[in-house]
């Protein structure tokens, strides 16, 4: 089962240069269309991961309860 798909347009020049990049990219990207789909899913995965990190202080009270729990 495919996924469903919807259009996107870029400028001309980008497409070239992305098709630069499939081309030298030995076989890994079968065209623009995957690469660029590989490129976005990756920004959008490493924005979500972003989300989730914890601040320094978040990361020092874990660890406090970790170590009263004998973790640590």
């Amino acid at each position: 089962m495919g996924e469903d798909k919807v259009a996107v347009y870029i400028p001309k020049d980008l497409y070239e240069e992305i098709k630069k990049r499939v081309d030298l990219s030995g076989g890994e990207f079968k065209n623009v269309e995957e690469y660029v789909e590989f490129v976005l899913r990756e920004i959008v995965k490493e924005e979500e991961e972003e989300e989730f990190e914890y601040t320094p202080e978040e990361e020092e009270k874990i660890k406090e309860r970790l170590r009263g729990l004998g973790y640590l």
